[in-house]
């Protein structure tokens, strides 16, 4: 056996690159250090950079990051899940809801041709209900707190 190297190649680190499956943990915290989701003391979340798991905003803090990466990044509202929108928020009539306990809170979910679309009953007044259908931390500027676990490039995937 000879001690000649044959080859020397440095080893190198995937990065997160568009396309690339990631294995990580992370938390979404308000401002205000409140946790409004987090995977940690559970399974790490795994997706493909892309796949609209995500929003975009989320996905943009993560390029270039590896394994063993930790980061705390603050995400704007509106690359987060987007800016809180008076159209969204719709009164309809109480009997819309009939045989539903209605009060300020419920989720209610109505069906549309793309699929559930869910609202929060804001309030109840002269026989109307105040439903808002904006995302829950729409408006909400958020940290998005990291720690990647694996990567995987594109090239190196196996098809799902």
């Amino acid at each position: 056996m000879s001690d000649e190297i044959i080859s020397r190649q440095p080893f190198e680190r995937s990065r997160i690159i568009a396309g690339a499956q990631v294995s990580m943990h992370f938390s979404i915290l308000m401002e205000d250090g409140r946790q409004v989701d987090s995977t940690r003391g559970g399974q790490p979340a795994q997706f493909v950079v892309g796949d609209g798991n995500l929003p975009e905003g989320f996905e943009r803090v993560l390029i270039g990051l590896e394994p063993g990466d930790d980061g705390q990044f603050e995400i704007e509202p509106e690359d987060a899940f987007g800016a809180h929108r008076q159209e969204n928020i719709q009164w309809m009539p109480e009997g819309r809801f009939d045989g539903m306990d209605l009060e300020p809170g419920l989720i209610v979910s109505f069906a549309q041709a793309e699929g559930e679309l869910p609202g929060v009953v804001q309030r109840i007044e002269n026989g109307k209900v105040c439903v808002d259908f904006n995302h829950p931390l729409a408006g909400k500027r958020l940290i998005f707190d990291v720690s990647v676990i694996s990567v995987t490039p594109p090239a190196n995937r196996s098809s799902d």
